[in-house]
C-alpha cells in the first residue's frame, strides 16, 4: 500500500477548539502542508473549524495571521469591538471581512481540496452536538465557521437553516467518535491544551450560564456538563490510543489563555506548534504507514 493510498483512504483529522490556543494546533497544520501531507477527512471544533479552513485550502499561515493581528484596526475583539459592533468577539470580521479584504481566502482551493470537512457546532434547543458541512456556498462556509466558534456569554447565536446554534466544543470539544463512526480506524488529534489540563467550571461561571441560558434548558444543561464530557474524552482518548487508534499531538507548553492578548505571546504558541510537529514527525509516519501501529508510538507533546 501506498503512502498516498493510506492519506486518501484510512486517516481523519480531528482537531479541537480552545480559541486563540488554537495558534497551536495552526502550527502543526501549517508544517503538516509544508510536508504535503494531506487528510481525506477533516472535523473540526471552533477555533479547530477555523484551522480546517486554512488547512483545506492549503494556505499556510491563514489561521495565523486571522488570529495574530498586531494592528489594532484589524483585531477582532475586545473594548473596541464592543463599542463599535456591541459584541466582544466580531466573528463577522473573522469569516466574513478577513476572507475577502484583510486575508483573502481560496474559496476555489477549499471547494476543491477533495478533503471531506465538519464543522461541529451546538444545536441551541436540543443541546446536541451537529456536523455541517459546506462545499459550494462561500457565505453558508463562513457562517458553518462562525456557528461552531460561537463562545457562549461573549457572542450571539448564530442563526443557519432557521435553527440556532453555538460554539461545537460544548457539546463534542474533541470529536473522536465522530470520526470513528465516520469509518476511520487510524486517527490524527490535535489537542490545544498540555497533559492534564482540563476546562472547569466555577460557582458564579455557572450562575450566569443559567440566567443567560435558563430559556434554553438542554443546551445549559450540555454546558454545565462541558467539564464532564471533557474528561470522558480524554479518558477514551487514552483507550484508544492503546489500542493505535489515535495519535494524538498536544503542546508541552503551559496552555495560553483563551483570549491572549500579546502577540509575541501568542506567536510563541504557533512557534510552538510548528515544533512539536517536526520533532513528532517520524513517529507520526510509523503511525500512519504502518499497517499495525505500535502504541508507544501513538503520542506526542508528553
Amino acid at each position: 500500500m501506498t503512502k498516498d493510498e493510506v492519506k486518501t483512504k484510512d486517516v481523519s483529522l480531528v482537531l479541537e477548539g480552545g480559541a486563540l490556543r488554537g495558534l497551536f494546533t495552526a502550527g502543526v497544520l501549517d508544517y503538516f502542508m509544508e510536508q504535503g501531507l494531506k487528510f481525506p477527512y477533516v472535523v473540526g471544533v471552533s477555533a479547530g473549524a477555523c484551522n480546517l479552513l486554512g488547512y483545506a485550502a492549503h494556505q499556510v499561515g491563514y489561521t495565523k495571521d486571522c488570529m495574530i493581528q498586531r494592528d489594532a484596526k484589524n483585531q477582532y475583539f475586545g473594548i473596541n469591538q464592543l463599542l463599535h459592533a456591541k459584541t466582544i468577539i466580531n466573528l463577522d470580521r473573522i469569516f466574513y471581512e478577513y476572507p475577502y479584504n484583510q486575508l483573502p481566502f481560496n474559496f476555489k482551493a477549499f471547494f476543491n481540496s477533495g478533503i471531506k470537512t465538519e464543522f461541529v457546532v451546538t444545536n441551541c434547543v436540543t443541546g446536541k452536538a451537529e456536523y455541517l458541512h459546506e462545499n459550494s456556498d462561500e457565505h453558508r462556509l463562513g457562517t458553518l465557521g462562525k456557528a461552531s466558534a460561537s463562545v457562549p456569554l461573549f457572542t450571539k447565536m448564530v442563526e443557519l437553516d432557521k435553527k440556532k446554534y453555538l460554539d461545537g466544543g460544548l457539546t463534542d470539544s474533541i470529536p473522536i467518535e465522530r470520526a470513528i463512526t465516520q469509518g476511520f480506524s487510524k486517527n490524527v488529534v490535535i489537542l490545544t491544551r498540555s497533559r492534564g489540563n482540563a476546562p472547569t467550571m466555577n460557582y458564579y461561571q455557572r450562575i450566569l450560564y443559567q440566567t443567560f441560558y435558563k430559556d434554553f434548558p438542554q443546551l445549559l444543561e450540555a454546558i454545565l456538563n462541558r467539564p464532564a464530557m471533557y474528561q470522558s474524552q480524554l479518558a477514551l482518548l487514552d483507550s484508544l490510543q492503546e489500542d493505535g487508534k489515535v495519535f494524538v499531538i498536544r503542546p508541552k507548553l503551559p496552555e495560553i489563555k483563551r483570549f491572549e492578548t500579546d502577540p509575541d505571546t501568542l506567536e510563541a504558541y504557533y512557534q510552538h506548534g510548528l515544533q512539536i510537529a517536526k520533532s513528532c514527525w517520524k513517529e507520526l509516519q510509523t503511525y500512519l504507514f504502518h499497517s499495525t501501529p505500535t502504541p508507544q508510538l501513538t503520542e506526542s507533546g508528553t
